[in-house]
């Protein structure tokens, strides 16, 4: 089987990786309805796979009644085995992971696990029940798709369906598979597949094409990825069902090919231009032709995939609607639900809240009012996409009575960077469920642009599932540890310094309410003398970084104690390469000062030094499975059948986490990565670069022309992109040592760096 694991979960959940009892049941991508037996053999399968092929130790039973309308689940013992009782294999689930976690210190997450079972599983003592205040628990966001699962396999994908329902997350967004969907409706209307490979994007943009904000960028597409996923879709749409989730398929929103017109002349359409890609055509909600690709679709999708009644469609994702009128936007959501409606009468419309908020200038609440006014209470769902910063519920009287759901969205182009929101997390969701002004608020949920990255967040949010109370952040981050660093916690005192540390990071780095999703380090960013360049590099920390380098003195000390804990190497090495990212800019600010005050040995040994600190954050990232370029790029060329397939896919991976576009794209550097491979392979001679060309101009006596570098930079950023250089799948340092030799070179210099009251600093120079 072809390898296309994500590098940054590659080594997530190994041990889910045996062959399930489930694949007996015949794949139906179209099958909604299971009978008891299907639900109970899927569910055991699951168990099966999470616990080694140890599932005859454990009896599943489910119960489709709902108590009180609310999903529920139970674990207890008898007659020897661990009895999990639910309401479907979601719920199951969950009582699994419960008793996983409460009785045997089992932990699992993206990045870093400690999931080795007992001999002899431990009996509970009584009957443990728990039930979900949430009837919608939803998961997944267009972006999550291309940021960290463009190379997904089925493998793969089950993993992570597995990971959903250990966690009872019920609502998935299901958008895999969509090209083939959009291929059979234009041929019917006319298109030749040659006049669709303008339309289609590549395989690592395909979801800003089905959001309708590109074209045609990385293709043409070939019609072998469209043919994989399309299977791919029905495996994830069929594992997902058997369990007893809902997921939500695509709805037409009017993107049409850039050739429309060319064969619908009379047909009224608007050009509508994301970022500075090129204009994307939008049909008329007022024409019939906007009905007729609405329903041909749904259908279209209906035979391909069968449904569950819920549909995402986002017509206005970062586009502004032409007009402001009321009218005007109550006709267009009238438009899109009858699309819908008139092929599925059980529709409901389920969108974004973001565009409330990324357009806020522009939606008012009687712009907001109008659109979703059109659509029956009940036939709608919103998704406040980025509650725990910025709630769009609380300034639209909860949607004006529609039902929507609370979200973290946390994490913006799969950034690697410490950052959250805990206290939010921990009260908000609990806080608005009892709050009478929160309306029809029905669900949670997790709607990051990328996974992979800061798992004590997520482990967090995913406490909300089945309490309707506040958590306390205090007993979460202990047990939290004592699962993830496992049976090693019985050093007291070394214990107490890890929890230290992490109370430091939840009160400082884990409460941002100053950027979005985190601080770039100033390493990502193309390369100049600004302390904060902003945009797409914002360097603005939103803690004081004296403050995490007190949890890595904490966090270090325990390298003895808990050095053979997976969870504790991946945090070590995170928390490392944080304090490493919030160095750089101590030292690019010191070459900045060198180089205004003309002093060209003083920049060169800056430059020197700011070079050596990206060496060795590559040296450290090396250390861990998740952060290692080379998967990525591995994994893409591994989804190819032909040569030309892998390069175009190879270029694809490339792009999206550097460039993101074409070489003059002004969100470059939006999806950077601290990866191993990426920081010696672009980013270091990206800045080498620069330091050479400054350096020139000091020799010559020229001002450095920043506008010329910037122009130089493109042309190589790009033949980056278009190379084709390898990089290790494996590890090839270990993160404890590695850790250490870190710490012993840079933990004085940052002392002399971060206090203002070391005698005889130059603080203007660091």
């Amino acid at each position: 089987m072809k390898r296309w694991i994500l590098p940054v979960v590659a080594m997530m959940i190994s041990f889910l990786s045996c062959e399930s009892p489930q694949r007996s049941l015949k794949v139906d991508g179209t099958k909604t309805s299971f009978t008891l037996e299907e639900q109970t053999l899927a569910a055991e399968a699951l168990v099966g796979r999470v616990t080694h092929n140890r599932a005859e130790e454990f009896e599943v039973i489910i119960r489709p009644q709902n108590e009180n309308e609310k999903d529920w689940f139970s674990y207890h013992a008898q007659d020897g085995k661990i009895v999990l009782e639910g309401n479907d294999g979601v719920s199951v689930a969950s009582a699994l992971g419960a008793y996983l976690k409460a009785e045997c210190g089992w932990h699992l997450t993206w990045c870093g696990k400690n999931t080795e079972l007992p001999e002899v599983l431990p009996m509970p003592e009584g009957t443990v029940r728990k039930s979900s205040p949430y009837k919608y628990r939803y998961y997944l966001n267009y972006c999550t798709f291309n940021y960290s699962m463009s190379w997904w396999d089925f493998d793969r994908w089950q993993q992570e369906i597995d990971f959903m329902a250990l966690n009872g997350l019920n609502m998935p967004l299901a958008v895999t598979g969509q090209n083939s969907v959009w291929q059979r409706v234009y041929n019917k209307l006319g298109f030749s597949n040659e006049e669709l490979e303008s339309f289609f994007s590549g395989p690592a943009h395909f979801n800003w094409f089905w959001m309708g904000n590109l074209d045609g960028w990385g293709g043409p597409l070939p019609q072998s990825f469209m043919d994989k996923h399309e299977e791919l879709q029905k495996n994830i749409l069929f594992a997902e069902r058997s369990l007893g989730m809902t997921p939500i398929l695509p709805a037409f929103t009017g993107h049409v090919p850039p050739t429309f017109s060319a064969k619908y002349p009379d047909a009224k359409v608007k050009q509508t231009r994301w970022v500075n890609f090129d204009p994307v055509t939008i049909l008329d909600p007022d024409e019939e032709m906007f009905d007729t690709i609405g329903k041909m679709f749904l259908e279209e999708q209906a035979k391909m995939y069968g449904t569950n009644h819920f549909y995402t469609a986002d017509t206005f994702n970062e586009n502004r609607p032409p007009l402001k009128d009321s009218l005007y936007l109550n006709n267009i959501g009238a438009k899109v639900y009858k699309a819908m409606h008139d092929v599925d009468s059980d529709a409901v419309w389920v969108m974004q809240g973001w565009l409330f908020h990324h357009g806020r200038d522009f939606w008012g609440n009687d712009q907001i009012k109008a659109l979703l006014g059109a659509v029956p209470d009940d036939k709608m769902l919103i998704l406040d996409l980025w509650s725990e910063r910025f709630p769009v519920w609380s300034r639209t009287e909860a949607y004006f009575g529609k039902p929507w759901i609370w979200c973290m969205l946390q994490n913006f182009g799969q950034n690697i960077t410490l950052s959250g929101n805990v206290k939010s997390v921990a009260n908000d969701p609990a806080a608005a469920l009892n709050d009478p002004a929160s309306g029809k608020m029905e669900g949670i949920g997790l709607s990051m642009e990328g996974i992979g990255q800061n798992p004590a967040i997520y482990a967090l949010m995913l406490e909300n599932v089945w309490r309707d109370e506040p958590i306390d952040v205090n007993i979460f981050l202990e047990d939290y540890l004592k699962n993830r660093y496992g049976g090693q916690v019985n050093d007291a005192s070394g214990f107490k310094n890890v929890l230290d540390a992490w109370k430091i990071i939840f009160r400082t780095a884990y409460e941002n309410t100053v950027n979005n999703g985190g601080q770039e380090s100033i390493i990502t960013g193309r390369p100049n003398f600004m302390k904060n360049p902003g945009g797409t590099t914002n360097t603005n920390i939103h803690y004081d970084s004296k403050d995490l380098v007190k949890a890595w003195d904490l966090l270090m000390s325990g390298a003895d104690a808990f050095g053979k804990s997976d969870g504790y190497r991946y945090d070590l090495v995170d928390v490392t390469r944080q304090n490493l990212a919030n160095y750089a800019s101590v030292l690019q600010q010191k070459a900045a000062a060198c180089h205004e005050k003309g002093d060209l040995q003083g920049f060169r040994a800056a430059s020197d030094d700011f070079l050596s600190l990206i060496g060795d954050m590559d040296c450290l990232l090396s250390s861990r499975p998740e952060f290692l370029l080379g998967r990525w790029l591995e994994d893409a060329k591994a989804m190819g059948d032909t040569p030309q397939e892998k390069a175009l896919y190879e270029k694809e991976a490339r792009d999206l986490i550097t460039v993101w576009g074409n070489k003059d794209c002004r969100i470059r550097d939006y999806a950077c990565k601290h990866w191993s491979g990426l920081m010696r392979g672009f980013y270091r001679p990206r800045w080498q670069n620069f330091f050479e060309d400054v350096a020139a101009s000091m020799e010559s006596g020229h001002e450095f022309d920043q506008k010329a570098f910037d122009e130089r930079s493109k042309d190589w950023e790009w033949n980056w992109v278009l190379s084709n250089e390898t990089y290790p799948i494996e590890t090839s340092a270990d993160e404890i040592e590695v850790s250490r030799r870190i710490y012993k070179k840079y933990r004085k210099a940052m002392d002399v760096a971060y206090d203002a009251s070391v005698e005889g600093v130059d603080k203007e120079m660091i």
